[in-house]
């Protein structure tokens, strides 16, 4: 279990929040992202973060890279990591980014022409209490286009999940539609998408970094399959597939551990049959 932050610490952070939203660029910079079928995108990425539940200081992170538009998984990197801060609403970033960060740098050192031309992350980017989400902060570290999808609406800005904004998502009749989540000050900061026919339930749309949110939304739209945008859905299915897998190893490892000092007690007890 992590200590509450301190004061001191908290304070850092929202400097630091501060000193890189200055960087985050809210329009479109690439040329693909001005073409209506988004021509020259070839390579789209996710990334997620996944824990053991009950565990909050061991975690999978998970960087996949698809192809565009077929969506087929061109690259994925997966690693068991600690986690060296604690998780404060508001400040995700500073928990997760470093690996998400670190998984990104590999594959630009040992496969850079796999490297992605946008990644899609689990959770807000502009659309954040100091409009510095996740997304936001791996796209100025990184320098790429990223865009933040949420599954759940973050309450922030005088944005509520209260009836007038059940009736907007009501209204919502196909996959592509979509609403502005507008904050107080009049500035729309996301929007809240129906990603696929199939679900009536939004995903909640942002900037991250390096692109239009009207691009975001389309580009968003385009890579469902399901409810949640397929580099997201690859990235979290493989981070808990590893999940479970790295699980299985230390209940395997526990069991063997444990049938050895059984046998070590039985025979220095010279018990003949053992039970264990």
């Amino acid at each position: 279990m992590f200590a509450p932050p301190g004061e001191d610490l908290v304070n850092q952070w929202e400097s630091e929040q501060a000193r890189l939203r200055l960087q985050v660029m809210e329009e479109d910079t690439e040329d693909w992202q001005r073409s209506p079928d988004f021509s020259g995108l070839e390579r789209v990425g996710g990334v997620d973060l996944s824990f053991i539940k009950g565990d909050d200081i061991n975690a999978c992170a998970q960087l996949v890279v698809l192809s565009y538009p077929d969506l087929e998984v061109l690259y994925e990197d997966s690693q068991m990591v600690t986690l060296t801060a604690p998780y404060i609403a508001g400040f995700l970033a500073f928990r997760e980014t470093p690996f998400l960060l670190e998984a990104l740098q590999r594959l630009e050192r040992n496969q850079p022409k796999l490297l992605p031309q946008v990644v899609f992350v689990d959770g807000n980017g502009l659309f954040h209490y100091r409009e510095f989400g996740l997304a936001c902060h791996l796209g100025v570290l990184s320098g790429l286009p990223c865009v933040g999808v949420a599954k759940n609406l973050l309450q922030a800005q005088g944005v509520y999940k209260n009836e007038e904004h059940q009736s907007q998502i009501a209204a919502l009749q196909k996959g592509g539609d979509s609403f502005p989540l507008t904050a107080a000050s009049g500035k729309v900061l996301g929007k809240a998408l129906r990603s696929s026919d199939k679900s009536s339930k939004p995903v909640y749309v942002s900037v991250g970094h390096k692109i239009s949110v009207d691009t975001a939304v389309r580009l968003t739209h385009s890579c469902c399959r399901y409810r949640v945008p397929e580099p997201i859905r690859q990235a979290a299915k493989d981070a808990k597939n590893d999940l479970k897998n790295s699980e299985d190893q230390q209940v395997q490892k526990t069991t063997k551990s444990l049938s050895s000092v059984c046998v070590r007690a039985c025979v220095h007890a010279s018990v003949r049959a053992c039970v264990c």
